[in-house]
């Protein structure tokens, strides 16, 4: 798979957990940089603290039950990429800023996203997991609930007929900016009560799953980490540096988690 692609040097950037409005700025930030060349191709990794309940760009709030997230001390935040609703806990995310240029990313949304999963399938062969698949749906979606995990889309990663990492992307300035969670342990069903009106448990389990209960024990985020960076370096044939976000892209972030995703005109957008 690697000798498909020249060797590439992206960034590598080793986030300490940070809120949800935190996060969103950072990839936004990063893409921003990337497109401009102020920054390389970059993945990032992370961990959301505290927990965190992520909207998709055109999912209603209204769909969300704010009373129960109180009550937990769970934060909610609205991602630039569409999809369904995902409860950040427990998980590793990854994110992917790279240019369209890049032949990793050149093609439509779907070819990208394809290229992109073999690294995620890669690292999860690493952990050991057996039979990860990411491909196309060979029937078109029924209709779509509020939680993304309930739905595996085109080139998603599933075991066993299970979503195990939902991803999501959008494009723009030249430049793709994807990410996507690895639920690494606990209860999937966690997200359902946070739901208006609250979504089916029995559903969820039967249609997602996590590292944990694919593997019959828990991985911790640090290993789960050093698997996602072989498994791109090797099925994408990259050199990931490790490096600190610039100067200028901190700056921004402050700007766009202030005036964008801590916003409650942006979290009620839709």
């Amino acid at each position: 798979m690697a000798n498909r692609y020249p060797l590439a040097t992206w960034r590598l950037v080793l986030s300490p957990p940070a809120d949800g409005a935190t996060h969103m700025a950072v990839d936004e930030a990063i893409w921003e940089a990337v497109a401009v060349g102020r920054a390389p191709p970059t993945l990032r990794l992370y961990s959301w603290s505290p927990p965190c309940l992520s909207l998709g760009r055109n999912q209603p709030v209204t769909t969300v039950n704010r009373q129960a997230l109180r009550e937990r001390g769970y934060d909610l935040v609205r991602r630039p990429t569409g999809g369904q609703a995902v409860l950040h806990i427990d998980e590793l995310t990854y994110s992917v800023i790279l240019p369209l240029s890049d032949p990793r990313a050149q093609g439509g949304i779907l070819e990208s996203c394809e290229r992109l999963s073999a690294g995620l399938v890669r690292a999860l062969e690493i952990l050991g997991v057996a039979g990860a698949v990411a491909r196309r749906r060979p029937h078109p979606p029924q209709a779509r609930g509020p939680v993304c995990f309930e739905t595996t889309a085109d080139f998603e990663v599933a075991v066993g007929g299970r979503k195990l990492i939902g991803s999501a992307q959008r494009r723009g300035r030249g430049t793709l900016l994807q990410h996507g969670a690895l639920p690494l342990w606990g209860d999937i069903t966690r997200i359902c009560p946070l739901l208006v009106p609250p979504a089916d448990p029995q559903r969820v389990a039967a249609r997602a799953t996590t590292l944990e209960a694919v593997l019959s024990h828990r991985i911790s985020w640090e290993r789960a980490a050093e698997a996602m960076i072989e498994g791109f370096a090797q099925a994408l044939n990259l050199r990931l540096e490790p490096d600190g976000l610039t100067p200028e892209e901190r700056q921004r972030v402050e700007q766009l988690r202030q005036e964008k995703y801590a916003s409650e005109g942006w979290t009620s957008l839709v």
